[in-house]
Order: C-alpha cells, then sequence, then structure tokens
C-alpha cells in the first residue's frame, strides 16, 4: 500500500505546529513562574516605599500613593544600620578568605596525594555534611566561651579557616581532578613543590570554582542569623541579618503601636542588594564552577 505523497506535508506541518504550540506553552509557564517568584521581591520594595498609615488599609495596597524615599534615610537615623553593614562586610571578608584559601588546600590534597586513610577521612568529612547544627551549637558555644570569644565577631569567621566546610572541600576537589596531572608533573620538573604548584599553576585555572564559592560563601556569611543571635550581645556588633530583627522587637515601637513594617523592608532591600549584584556579577562563573565540579544532574 503506498502513502499518497500529499500526506507528508501534513505530518510536517503538524509536528511544528505541537513544537511551536509546545514553546508557546513553555513561554507562558516560565512567564507565569517568573512572576510568581518575583512578587515577593515587589512586595517588600513597595511595602518600604509606604507611609505607615497605608500598611493595614483594607482593601490591601500594593503600590504606595506617593513613595516614601525617607524611609530609607530614616533607617540610617534610627539604627546604627550603616555600621551593622561594615560590621557584616567585616565578617563577609574574612569567612570568604578563609573559607577559599582553606578549602582549595584541603581539596587539593585530598585530589593529589596518597595517604594511608585518604579516602576514609574524606568520606568522613563528606558524612559531617548531614549533621544539623544544632548537634555542634553547645560545645562550640562552651569552646568559644572558654576562649573568651563571645560578644565578638571571631566565632563567625575563625572556623571557616579550618576547611571551610565539606562542601567546599568536595566542590574543590572535584574541580581539581578535571585538571591534567601533566600540570604537575611539568613543574614538579621544572622544581617547584607542591604548594607552588596549588599556588601558580593550579589557583589560575580554577578562576570558575573560586567564583563560585566565593559567592556561596558570600551569601552564606552576610544571611547567617544563628550565630549572630548567638554570640553577639552588643547592638554595635550586630550584622545586617541580626539587625533586622530590631523592627520586629523594638519596645518602644510595639508599645505605642507604631508599625514598623516599612522600615523593616527598607532593611530587606538594602541587606538584598548585595548578593543579587554578586550573583548577576559572578552568574557565568558560578554556573560554569557548578558545572565543572561534576555537580549536574
Amino acid at each position: 500500500m503506498t502513502v499518497p505523497a500529499t500526506a507528508f506535508p501534513l505530518k510536517v506541518s503538524s509536528a511544528k505546529a505541537s513544537r511551536r504550540a509546545w514553546a508557546a506553552f513553555s513561554y507562558i509557564l516560565m512567564v507565569l513562574l517568573g512572576i510568581m517568584f518575583m512578587y515577593p521581591w515587589f512586595y517588600t520594595l513597595m511595602t518600604s516605599l509606604m507611609a505607615s498609615h497605608e500598611l493595614y488599609m483594607f482593601p490591601p495596597k500594593f503600590i504606595p500613593a506617593t513613595p516614601q524615599f525617607g524611609n530609607y534615610a530614616h533607617v540610617f537615623q534610627e539604627v546604627p544600620f550603616a555600621l551593622w553593614v561594615l560590621n557584616s562586610a567585616q565578617v563577609v571578608a574574612l569567612s570568604v578568605t578563609g573559607s577559599v584559601l582553606s578549602a582549595a588546600l584541603v581539596g587539593y590534597s585530598f585530589a593529589r596525594f596518597r595517604w594511608r586513610g585518604r579516602d576514609l577521612v574524606f568520606g568522613i568529612t563528606l558524612a559531617t555534611m548531614m549533621l544539623p547544627a544544632e548537634v555542634t551549637l553547645i560545645p562550640t558555644y562552651l569552646l568559644f566561651k572558654y576562649l573568651g570569644w563571645l560578644n565578638s565577631i571571631k566565632p563567625l569567621w575563625v572556623p571557616a579557616w579550618f576547611g571551610g566546610g565539606a562542601f567546599a572541600i568536595f566542590l574543590f576537589r572535584q574541580f581539581i581532578m578535571t585538571i591534567p596531572r601533566e600540570l604537575d608533573e611539568a613543574a614538579t620538573i621544572d622544581g617547584a613543590n607542591p604548594l607552588r604548584i596549588l599556588t601558580t599553576v593550579l589557583l589560575p585555572l580554577m578562576q570558575p570554582v573560586l567564583a563560585t564559592m566565593s559567592v556561596i560563601s558570600f551569601i552564606g556569611s552576610w544571611n547567617d542569623f544563628m550565630g549572630p543571635l548567638i554570640y553577639l550581645n552588643s547592638p554595635k556588633k550586630f550584622t545586617v541579618a541580626l539587625g533586622l530583627r530590631y523592627f520586629q522587637t523594638t519596645p518602644g515601637s510595639q508599645s505605642y503601636g507604631v508599625p514598623t513594617q516599612h522600615y523593616l523592608m527598607v532593611c530587606c532591600v538594602l541587606s538584598a542588594l548585595p548578593i543579587i549584584i554578586l550573583f548577576f556579577a559572578a552568574q557565568k562563573y558560578f554556573v560554569q564552577g557548578i558545572v565543572m565540579s561534576g555537580l549536574k544532574g
């Protein structure tokens, strides 16, 4: 039985139509999901520009009648927000530097050297990722209390200099294993020691994973709330994440019934800006580092 030649154009046009319909559906779905995920950020931004009497209006308002840009200036007058930003920047700089350098060194050891018990130690290191933070909370607190580090930022950045965490070690190890060993051998023939090989040969090739780990460590340190809540007591030493609680627990505002949610949203917008800027600036290296480290699905 022969198939009419006119049937093939119909099949081709039908396949094109189905592909176009699926593409249109995909675009519509992505737009809807984008709107859904962007709504909290839009609500936060609009609330930060509202006047106090607009916060509890019914029906609720999503766009302020007159944007109150003075809310941003009021936050810096009401609380030492600039000081909190400086404290967070100091913690982030020390944490990111220590996490990246120490994790690169430990990952280099797991990837390039053969020593007894290496695989066992690496497995134990990965197993620590399954331990919740609550398990080590009390012993860690007692250790820092014994060292006299309470009410200081040392507990927030010193641990990052001891390996940077199991995930960071795993990320660097996986990336270094993708770099040919012939580069190490050539450097060894030229008289380079292992530390010089890491600093002059491998690190320049590790820009994607360095950027990836820097972004992850930056976000973790900047958004850390539990650590500052436990170890810091003085408001002058607060970080941004802990300072956000001020507008939720201020005794004066609660007793007089003055709403402070719009000021809280101002702080949320200001605290999120550095993360957004950093992510888009390092997005290329971030995605490349995740893919080349063997973490893609």
